[in-house]
């Protein structure tokens, strides 16, 4: 049973994320492929980032001066010498080690790095993961490697942009090596079908395309969503009060 909405279902932001995020990387992988071979392999890529969310780190505040009544001074006092402190057990910020799929697209000749394409994860996009992000990102958009980026998340911080960006919740960014800083921008809302995208090749090679689309259509599929997802319940990301309102008037009528 394939999802109700039209494009990206914004019920697959919270728990089921990781796995959506796993199948969308391997089946665009599968998808793009027979495309481009047999002159550039395709190979999905692992790697561990740090994940810390900005709010994890919040503590008790405490106030700097204290005003006591007089009487009491000496017993707090005395109170503070004969009992010494025992120690509590508080758990710490541990940067959790989250794994992260990229896309690379080589040359079978010389194994050069042609393509990469990211589809972003909450770890991207908040806190030291997204710091990390950011400079894995420089050292790309440096190079002379196409860079394909796909955010289906409504939460976090978006990539820089030097102008703003329109008001929409999903996003793709295609940055050409060769026509950087120029960024062609996909803006997606809610009620639209996810767009088909070309993915660039070497010099004197044309692009490919991808249906998003029909890679996320098939991870629905496959892995079932519809079991374990209930609709007649808010989604764990909150929506806005517009899109709740569209999302509920869509569900209905579908």
């Amino acid at each position: 049973m394939s999802s109700p909405f039209p494009g990206m279902d914004p019920y697959l932001e919270g728990s089921e994320w990781t796995s959506l995020h796993f199948g969308l990387c391997f089946e665009i992988a599968r998808m793009l492929a027979p495309k481009v071979r047999p002159k550039y392999i395709v190979r999905p890529i692992r790697r561990f980032v740090s994940d810390v969310p900005d709010d994890a780190a919040a503590s008790t505040m405490y106030p700097d001066i204290g005003v006591l009544e007089a009487g009491r001074v000496n017993l707090i006092r005395e109170t503070m010498v004969a009992v010494a402190p025992q120690p509590i057990r508080l758990a710490t910020v541990v940067p959790e080690r989250v794994p992260q799929i990229s896309i690379e697209v080589r040359d079978v000749a010389e194994r050069e790095l042609v393509t990469v394409i990211e589809v972003l994860s909450p770890a991207n996009k908040r806190g030291q993961g997204y710091r990390d992000y950011l400079k894995k990102r420089q050292r790309l958009l440096l190079s002379t490697i196409h860079l394909l980026e796909i955010d289906f998340l409504r939460q976090g911080s978006r990539v820089p942009m030097l102008d703003p960006l329109p008001d929409a919740p999903y996003f793709v960014f295609l940055s050409r090596a060769r026509r950087r800083p120029v960024t062609d921008v996909w803006a997606i809302q809610l009620s639209m079908r996810l767009p088909v995208v070309p993915v660039p090749l070497l010099a004197g090679d044309a692009d490919v395309e991808i249906d998003l689309q029909a890679a996320f259509d098939a991870v629905y599929d496959d892995l079932g969503y519809d079991l374990s997802v209930d609709y007649a319940q808010a989604p764990e990301v909150q929506l806005s009060p517009g899109a709740a309102a569209w999302t509920e008037a869509w569900l209905l009528g579908s």
